[in-house]
């Protein structure tokens, strides 16, 4: 049997798409998640990770560091861990184009949209501003600009004429935890790969907004 596919978490707060994507790993002998690194000390989700006994590390930002400057120490904790996947769940930080270079195509990150609309900040508040009938989430590969990486998985999620911003991320949130650790699963299993900046899952190459069942 080949050996598990060595899974890296960043996060940056509470921590739940970790939490689900833990569960998940659960029931996955070919998924073993091998560290997980926060940026703030104080994010629950470290918590999370102490309580799954799985290790941890924190790369607290300088002040007056730059970004190369912070990427060049986080790179050396990545590597620490000898990733196979590096999954970036709820990490408030840009990454420098070099550091993602270096993980091409083994780097994934969730968006609360449904790519490619509302890259960015604040997606919720400008769904319900453009009296969206529909918002989601998608699960892409990393690439230097962002949120522009190939889109594997979304989930849609109706907008509802009384939602508000807490009711319909709740409900995003939901979606989230629901495909962030199957896309998760798809890579542990050597399914999922990223080729020409295109996603591929079963060697079939995945549409615009990713896999899409019958």
């Amino acid at each position: 049997m080949a050996q598990p596919c060595r899974i890296l978490v960043l996060i940056s707060g509470n921590g739940s798409n970790l939490q689900a994507i833990m569960d998940s790993c659960d029931d996955n002998p070919q998924a073993d998640i091998v560290g997980v690194i926060s940026n703030n000390p104080n994010a629950y989700g470290l918590t999370r990770a102490h309580m799954a006994e799985v290790n941890t590390s924190c790369i607290i930002p300088h002040q007056d560091e730059s970004r190369l400057e912070y990427d060049k120490r986080l790179i050396t904790a990545i590597d620490h861990y000898q990733p196979d996947l590096i999954v970036l769940a709820g990490f408030m930080r840009i990454l420098s184009d070099e550091l993602v270079l270096k993980y091409e195509g083994k780097m994934l990150n969730i968006h609360p949209s449904l790519l490619p609309k509302y890259p960015g900040l604040n997606t919720h508040k400008a769904a319900l501003a453009s009296n969206d009938k529909a918002h989601g989430a998608s699960v892409h590969f990393v690439i230097p600009k962002l949120d522009a990486g190939p889109v594997i998985l979304q989930a849609n999620v109706p907008v509802y004429d009384d939602d508000t911003l807490d009711t319909l991320a709740e409900r995003v949130h939901e979606q989230e935890h629901r495909i962030y650790p199957l896309v998760v699963k798809w890579f542990s299993l050597g399914r999922l790969h990223m080729k020409d900046n295109l996603a591929y899952l079963d060697k079939q190459c995945l549409p615009i907004n990713g896999y899409a069942s019958d």
